[in-house]
């Protein structure tokens, strides 16, 4: 497979994520009403969904390592396209939870996929910069997104907005059916066994450098999750614009994604990883900081907008740019054998998180303004502590150095 191939199909792998959440997003009010369902449901379409992603990945992760990448990639895109179907023509809430559940387990075997193939086809620090490219390629896919999801449900309904996720399922399965060659090199014929699998999951788990990747590359998700799963509420109810601009306003959001994935590349080329992912972290730290300062400045204001919210989340989010590849690479760059495992650990992590947080968010959206500001500094916060303290202490030197 070419270059070029090889991070077209990463991204369209990687960006299962922002379409299966961004697109939807703008649908979310509407949905609910439409079905006359709870706040608490409405968030459980996104945690649920998160929770089933989660945990897939610990089961796709060894499958892979056993059968090989191209055979789970394809049964999950299958059960992926079939589960959007569903979604599309649910008849009830909780319909609908089902079908985003199974959209769950089916987007696990893509995403695991691509990190694993990542670790499967280069060594780690040029892994750190194909998973960048990757990613601007899903920061693109993500910036198309929400602008979609927002006028499609403002037109045609949030039922035709949902059709766009069968759609994209079925193409993506379609060009790894005829191009994607498989990457895992030797398979594992004990994989799937009890014993060795356990092994393998506690030798993963106990490793400082997995240990500190992952932590970095979870709560940068997190962060990230907190502002999607409460930010229809915050633009569309609470600030009152309409599911157009809020499409609008995501897609500003994305591109200031790309611009961190640009800029963490051009670093990687520079300076070492360590340096690299210290740097990004004052940046999430004055995105934190000033979205709950001027929250609080702004309460009953006329002046407070969407700006007061947007500037804080673009200086987050170029953070989040540097903290995602160098984060998702470097969780697998010790274990070339098991990146399918590592991968899956991984994603598993990142999405228990979403998890929580989505219940907790469930709870405090009665002042959305204040939920996203509150979330967005504690993770902030604890992005910057692990960049500061745990990188610089246990970053692999592999990493060190990449070039683009």
């Amino acid at each position: 497979m070419s270059p070029k191939l090889i991070v077209l199909i990463l991204a369209l792998l990687l960006g299962m994520q922002p379409v299966t959440t961004d697109l939807y997003l703008p649908a979310l009010p509407a949905v609910t009403a439409g079905f006359g369902a709870s706040m608490g449901q409405a968030q459980l379409t996104l945690t649920a969904l998160l929770l089933a992603f989660g945990l897939s990945q610990l089961v796709w992760g060894p499958l892979s390592d056993r059968c090989g990448r191209k055979t789970i990639l394809l049964w999950g895109m299958a059960t992926y396209t079939l589960a959007s179907v569903a979604c599309m023509f649910a008849p009830s809430m909780a319909w609908l939870i089902a079908g985003r559940t199974l959209q769950g387990l089916a987007m696990g075997a893509g995403v695991m996929g691509a990190r694993a193939v990542v670790r499967d086809l280069y060594a780690p620090a040029k892994g750190a910069t194909v998973m960048s490219q990757a990613l601007t390629g899903l920061g693109i896919i993500a910036c198309t997104c929400a602008p979609l999801g927002g006028l499609l449900t403002e037109v045609v309904g949030w039922r035709m907005a949902l059709s766009v996720l069968g759609i994209y399922g079925a193409g993506t399965f379609a060009l790894i059916y005829w191009r994607f060659e498989e990457t895992l090199a030797r398979p594992d014929p004990h994989a799937l066994k009890a014993r060795p699998l356990v092994r393998a999951n506690l030798e993963i788990l106990r490793n400082r450098t997995f240990q500190t990747w992952c932590a970095l590359s979870a709560c940068s998700y997190l962060g990230l999750f907190t502002f999607l799963a409460s930010s229809s509420f915050v633009f569309i109810q609470a600030l009152g614009y309409s599911k157009t601009v809020y499409g609008f306003l995501m897609l500003s959001m994305s591109a200031s994604y790309i611009v961190g994935t640009f800029w963490c590349r051009w670093m990687l080329r520079r300076t070492s990883v360590q340096r690299t992912v210290g740097v990004a972290a004052c940046l999430t730290l004055t995105g934190g900081v000033s979205m709950v300062a001027l929250a609080y400045a702004g309460e009953g204001q006329s002046w407070y907008g969407a700006w007061a919210i947007m500037l804080p989340m673009y200086i987050f989010m170029i953070g989040h740019g540097v903290h995602q590849p160098c984060g998702q690479s470097g969780a697998v760059a010790p274990f070339p054998h098991r990146a399918g495992t590592a991968s899956a650990l991984n994603g598993f992590l990142m999405m228990l998180g979403a998890f929580f947080m989505g219940g907790w968010l469930g709870q405090h959206m009665d002042r959305p303004v204040f939920a996203i500001a509150h979330g967005i500094l504690l993770w902030a916060a604890i992005i910057t502590l692990i960049a500061w303290t745990a990188v610089q202490r246990h970053a692999r030197s592999e990493l060190v150095g990449a070039t683009a």
